[in-house]
């Protein structure tokens, strides 16, 4: 099959693993089929020729049409944020899955469980994977069932967990399950093996065990994160500490919610990791180091936005506004959205003009305050104002800001040159609506350590007041402006 464009039904596509094969299948060329129980979740995300279909595995009807002339089938549904029950629903969906595969003629199934020696007592969560590899191998189609550990990249709930506990906690006490070995992937390695499932020449069933190039705890996970963070942390380790109120001490700290977190630490209680050479043996791929995997991430985190995050599975809870903004990962947002009947060049005129003599359209005394207060640490302040005479350009010093991003008349992105305990960014985003322009000003802020986070929280007042003023102001002198031309 190596180099077909072969048609490819993608479950699970909502999901941080599935949203990011999804592009990848779809740059291959592919023609890809999604099931999904919210169509509406890809509405924004698939490309022109992907096909979305309703449906989920719990109902056998809708999936003989969904499997219906399918090459391959990506098996990729999961349950980590049900409640009780979800390993009947878990086998239940696998056996209706199986058996309509089977009358479709699909060639193959490529399904991704999780790492787990099963002569152990598993938590049920791997206990459940195991089950559903077994099902979808006995169905008589041949099944690649890739095993895997801990998942490393922006958004994965794993690096989600270890970097919130990184950030957040200057000491932390440490249980038992902190120092089980595992064999963390980075998701980059992880997608390359499913891309490579395909065309890998397979006569039956198989499990195949993939893992990065180490084997080391959370703990040892948590350490390398704090020294490519520049963080100084006591870790305390205690002999007990349960799953239940280890997830409930989760949920308080980091974005995992106490379901998903009592789940996730049932499942490294126990080592997780590669046992046999047959990855190496029956594919291309040498997957990078732990290090590599975190570097990566932090890397990614660097971009607009992950492409994907665990809680964007409709499996998982969304991460919910609340005082402070918006979170995504370890950057805090304050986000604001607002129609305007300027055109977007009017509102792009108005953004690009911010800053100098022109001031910040809103409580520019809090500008002025602010830069004063930066001048007094040690910082640029307002002093350097802005270019006069010509238009913007990447590389512009704008009062303490720099010119990060320009795409007249879409987009403006300001980085923050003042003293901070952490990084942070203003971004003007325009587009075309009904009757003008729709702006989105976005202010990002990447906190290090407790004291980033105290800042940002101790000045969100003040944010709500500055940004929300400032947007308001653009929108009505683009409207003005326009209103006048």
């Amino acid at each position: 099959m190596k180099g077909e464009r072969l048609r490819i039904l993608l479950t699970g596509a909502t999901g941080y693993v599935g949203g990011r094969l999804l592009s990848e299948l779809e740059a291959q060329g592919h023609e890809v089929r999604c099931l999904a129980r919210t169509p509406a979740h890809l509405s924004t995300c698939v490309g022109p020729g992907t096909q979305v279909l309703a449906g989920d595995v719990l109902d056998p009807a809708c999936l003989t049409p969904a499997l219906e002339g399918v090459d391959v089938a990506y098996y990729l549904v999961h349950s980590l944020g049900d409640a009780s029950g979800f390993e009947a629903r878990e086998r239940a969906g696998a056996v209706n899955f199986a058996e309509a595969a089977r009358r479709a003629g699909v060639t193959r199934i490529i399904y991704l469980g999780g790492l787990g020696d099963e002569r152990e007592a598993l938590s049920p969560h791997l206990r459940s994977r195991h089950e559903v590899g077994r099902v979808l191998r006995a169905s008589g189609v041949p099944t690649l069932e890739l095993r895997a550990s801990i998942v490393i990249g922006s958004g994965s709930v794993s690096f989600e967990m270890i970097r919130a506990l990184s950030e957040h906690l200057p000491v932390m006490i440490t249980p038992r399950w902190v120092s089980v070995l595992a064999q963390p992937i980075a998701i980059q390695d992880l997608i390359a093996y499913l891309l490579e499932a395909l065309s890998l020449r397979l006569d039956g069933s198989v499990v195949v065990e993939i893992g990065g190039a180490d084997q080391l705890s959370y703990a040892e996970l948590m350490r390398e994160y704090m020294r490519q963070r520049y963080l100084r942390r006591v870790m305390i380790p205690v002999p007990v500490l349960t799953p239940y109120l280890s997830s409930l001490w989760l949920g308080l700290v980091t974005p995992v919610y106490a379901r998903v977190g009592r789940k996730l630490i049932e499942s490294i209680r126990h080592p997780t990791v590669v046992r046999d050479d047959r990855a190496a043996r029956m594919f291309s791929i040498r997957p990078r180091s732990a290090s590599q995997a975190i570097r990566a991430a932090l890397d990614n985190e660097d971009r607009d936005v992950a492409q994907t995050r665990w809680h964007d599975a409709s499996s998982a809870a969304g991460t919910p506004k609340r005082y402070g903004g918006l979170a995504f990962g370890q950057r805090l947002i304050d986000r604001r959205e607002i129609s305007t009947a300027g055109s977007p060049a009017a509102v792009f005129a108005v953004v690009s003009g911010l800053g100098g003599p022109n001031g910040w359209l809103a409580f520019n005394w809090l500008w002025r305050l602010r830069g004063a207060i930066d001048l007094l640490a040690g910082g640029v302040g307002m002093r350097r104002q802005r270019p006069e005479g010509r238009a913007l350009r990447v590389g512009d010093a704008v009062d303490f800001w720099r010119v990060d991003a320009c795409d007249p008349p879409r987009r403006l992105r300001l980085f923050a040159e003042m003293k901070l305990p952490g990084r942070a960014w203003l971004e003007f985003t325009i587009v075309p609506a009904a009757g003008g322009a729709r702006l989105t000003q976005t202010a990002i802020f990447d906190p290090v350590g407790v004291l980033g986070r105290a800042y940002w929280y101790a000045m969100y007042p003040l944010h709500a007041l500055v940004f929300g003023g400032m947007v308001t102001a653009i929108a009505k002198r683009a409207g003005r402006t326009s209103a006048l031309g």
